[in-house]
């Protein structure tokens, strides 16, 4: 017990003593004088317990207050702190918003000003392919090759907010050309306004980005399409991406190739134009959102020269079925029209395109009215069931071997065919020329992740007409069958 507790016992029992005692009428002055001296002792212990009640509380109130001070201050000292945080945060954001951003990841590296008003970005393409030609006659129907495909540098980039630029050089196939190189105004979405060189706006298929095709040559369908050209073009997409549209005025390009770049260098201009709708792109009929449909053409009057003429309608092979005689030259109308549609639904994806190139030719006093034709339809499903799409596919599960993933796997099938005027024989066209083309595809495609594709795929074109050499390619007189292969690293 504390000595506080035991003095306030004696006190209160010797309050019950006097109590007693003065009960008790003491008879004589002896026990007077004791119970006078038992008063004076209990006023002394009174006198004690009151010192030593005041002492305990002086203390415990010299002792609480410190703590009372020491937490108020240390209070102090942490609200100072927090304000102290709330600058610098708020310098910190102010600086951040004058500084330049660096972005490094899946789409390429990428700096900007801190207003993003001046944003630029490198983008790289590299495809590295092998051909092997199956029956090939010893080696005289086709060539095996590895060889570089595409090699690109992409630098695009936005400068004062509305202008955006794309420069693209090509590395591979042994040549360097400038692929693209444009400066494109986009003053909204619906109404754009670019000027360079860039793709044609015709063929579904031409204009889809390398990085995404399904094989890894384009459908001989494409051969009759326009390739890139230098022009100006206003394009825009309206309510949403459901109609969009794109015409303008180029030097006039000859059919596609597949490899090189050609331009009218005439004074001639070809007009070109698409309209492509998706009227169910932003609805809730899921099933319907993934459908498009469209238009392509072009239109130009050629001078009589040879500059207007595609040097060859190619295979899958990349070899040359079809080449003008020599002495050809294009002389007069020469319009293209190409339907088109595609479809993706889940990992489902279609295509389909029809394109006519009609273009009048003269040699030797002699004329021809040319009217060549190709079709061709192309599917693929993706197994693992990512979602199929016009820009290709996003794996769920990125390659990792030591998460046991192994990212998207797609199956293709493609058949196209390729009919030539029969007016181009045999005055127009070379020896051993043919004058149709089909050609049947399956492939595999193997996307390790967004960067990263392996292909493989099986080609077999036959031809109608032809029996020998071009001169600058293939041997018609039989099947031509190809086993592709592709690693792709596209960022």
């Amino acid at each position: 017990m504390k000595i506080n507790q035991l003095l306030i016992a004696i006190f209160v029992g010797a309050q019950f003593a006097v109590a007693a005692l003065a009960d008790d009428a003491p008879t004589n002055s002896t026990e007077a004088a004791e119970i006078a001296a038992l008063k004076q002792e209990i006023q002394k212990l009174d006198q004690k317990v009151s010192d030593l009640e005041n002492q305990r509380q002086t203390e415990q109130a010299t002792a609480v207050n410190p703590d009372k001070d020491q937490i108020q201050d240390l209070d102090q000292k942490v609200r100072i702190l927090e304000r102290e945080r709330e600058l610098d945060q708020d310098a910190a954001a102010t600086t951040a918003k004058t500084q330049p951003k660096i972005v490094l990841g899946p789409n390429g590296f990428g700096f900007s000003s801190a207003d993003s008003n001046f944003v630029a970005t490198l983008h790289g393409l590299i495809q590295s392919d092998s051909r092997t030609f199956i029956d090939d006659g010893g080696g005289t129907l086709g060539k095996n090759t590895f060889l570089i495909r595409r090699a690109r540098p992409i630098f695009t980039g936005t400068v004062f907010h509305d202008f955006d630029f794309n420069f693209t050089p090509d590395f591979g196939n042994t040549t360097v050309q400038i692929f693209d190189a444009y400066l494109n105004y986009h003053y909204n979405p619906e109404l754009q306004l670019e000027a360079g060189k860039f793709k044609s706006p015709v063929g579904l298929e031409a204009l889809q980005a390398d990085t995404w095709t399904l094989f890894n040559e384009r459908s001989i369908v494409t051969d009759l399409a326009p390739n890139r050209d230098i022009g100006v073009e206003l394009h825009g997409d309206l309510f949403s991406g459901a109609v969009s549209y794109a015409a303008g005025i180029f030097n006039g390009a000859p059919d596609f190739n597949g490899t090189t770049v050609n331009q009218d260098v005439n004074d001639n201009r070809a007009f070109a134009g698409r309209f492509f709708f998706q009227p169910w792109k932003t609805s809730s009929v899921v099933a319907l959102q993934g459908l498009g449909f469209g238009v392509g053409g072009s239109y130009e009057v050629d001078h009589g020269t040879n500059t207007d003429l595609t040097p060859g309608y190619r295979t899958d092979g990349q070899q040359n079925f079809f080449t003008y005689s020599s002495g050809v030259f294009a002389d007069g109308t020469h319009w293209r029209i190409s339907p088109q549609a595609y479809y993706y639904y889940g990992p489902l994806s279609l295509s389909a395109e029809y394109l006519i190139s009609d273009q009048r030719v003269t040699k030797g006093g002699i004329s021809a009215d040319l009217q060549n034709t190709a079709w061709e339809i192309s599917g693929g499903w993706v197994v693992t069931g990512e979602n199929a799409s016009y820009n290709g596919i996003t794996p769920k599960h990125p390659f990792d071997i030591k998460k046991n993933q192994w990212g998207a796997w797609q199956v293709v099938a493609r058949y196209a065919d390729l009919n030539i005027d029969n007016a181009a024989f045999p005055i127009f066209a070379t020896t051993g020329s043919a004058s149709e083309a089909k050609a049947w595809s399956v492939g595999l495609n193997w996307y390790l992740n967004r960067d990263i594709r392996v292909n493989a795929s099986f080609s077999r074109t036959t031809f109608t007409g032809g029996g020998g050499t071009t001169g600058l390619g293939p041997i018609t007189s039989q099947p031509e069958n190809v086993v592709f292969t592709r690693i792709q690293l596209a960022f």
